[in-house]
């Protein structure tokens, strides 16, 4: 296992510090065929990603290069395990800027680039405070070769921002919370239909959390955010996806972490309105879309299982719209504007 990540956080490296993009001979691509871990990975649609990171998200090209460097001191891409439902792999720069993911299931990986990436690249050109999560770039492998097909090694990655950069140096690192949160009234096979005592810690942590507290918020400050989420769900609903969620991060209101890029109220950090906490956040994972021919098969599998299991829907069988409503009806009921007692 740590072969394998070495050999894949090595093809990551090279190919975001690569310089174009790398000619291989019918002789290379026949030995490519035969690798199992380490795959020849280029990057996708350089200039648009270059006119996001310089243009819109305002990355020195120059600082987000040296965040995929070694340092001499540790590997500059730090592997955080297999993750989630999909089978994902995740890395962190070594100084936690930057996530790198894999997006293993053709049909994400695909639709991110054939439907979305343009939108989204418009999206952002013109609501450059969304709180979309910043995908700064886009890897993949050209060829096909035993690793891929047997997913022994992925061959597709996107890069995108991480909140949790600065915990590391923070005095409070330990006070610092995360909440991946998603509309709780749909049913989860992995949570409603395994019994408790079957499923394991590491399975049960990766289910949508709950976040049992209120983020208190000034008014001006909870009018801005929830225009603003109202204008990114509409473009994911314009774009048909469903299964996305908030991902919030809050540490100590002494604490004040790290930035890099744009300025954003949400990424830097939003004080509440009591004085006690900072807020981060964005919306993660919109890569489910309904016309998907996965996504189809996935709404008729689950139609057919519930004429007898009568579970409910699932969030990434419902309309893009029903979800986008529920969404924001989440985020609705845990945001409270707050007035401090004189």
């Amino acid at each position: 296992m740590a072969n394998r990540q070495k050999a894949i956080a090595r093809a990551i490296q090279r190919a975001v510090l690569r310089s174009g993009a790398p000619r291989i001979s019918l002789i290379q691509r026949i030995l490519s065929f035969f690798r199992i871990f380490y795959l020849t990975l280029i990057r996708y649609e350089q200039e648009l990603f270059y006119n996001l990171r310089a243009r819109v998200w305002r990355l020195s090209e120059e600082e987000y290069l040296s965040c995929f460097k070694n340092d001499g001191k540790s590997p500059a891409l730090i592997p955080m395990g297999d993750l989630g439902f999909s089978g994902s792999t995740f890395f962190r720069t070594s100084n936690s800027a930057f996530l790198v993911k894999s997006v293993p299931r053709h049909f994400e990986h695909s639709f991110f680039r054939n439907d979305l990436l343009k939108p989204y690249y418009d999206y952002m050109q013109t609501y450059p405070e969304s709180l979309l999560v910043w995908i700064t770039d886009y890897i993949y492998a050209p060829y096909s070769s035993i690793g891929s097909i047997l997913r022994t090694s992925p061959a597709h990655h996107v890069i995108m921002e991480n909140l949790l950069y600065g915990k590391e140096d923070d005095g409070n690192a330990d006070k610092w919370e995360t909440y991946d949160l998603k509309p709780i009234d749909y049913f989860y096979p992995e949570r409603d239909l395994v019994p408790e005592q079957l499923v394991s810690e590491d399975i049960i942590s990766r289910l949508a959390d709950k976040f049992e507290d209120k983020v208190r918020l000034s008014r001006e400050d909870y009018d801005a955010v929830k225009r603003t989420l109202d204008k990114d769900t509409a473009f994911l609903a314009s774009a048909n996806i469903v299964d996305y969620s908030l991902f919030l991060v809050r540490f100590p209101a002494s604490s004040n972490p790290g930035r890099i890029g744009r300025k954003t109220q949400w990424r830097v950090g939003v004080s509440s309105a009591d004085g006690k906490w900072k807020y981060r956040s964005v919306i993660l994972d919109f890569f489910w879309a309904k016309h998907t021919l996965h996504a189809q098969a996935m709404t008729g599998a689950v139609q057919a299982f519930n004429i007898i299991g009568r579970q409910g829907p699932m969030s990434i069988t419902t309309t893009a719209e029903e979800y986008r409503e529920k969404f924001l009806t989440m985020v609705d009921e845990m945001m409270e504007v707050y007035a401090p007692q004189d």
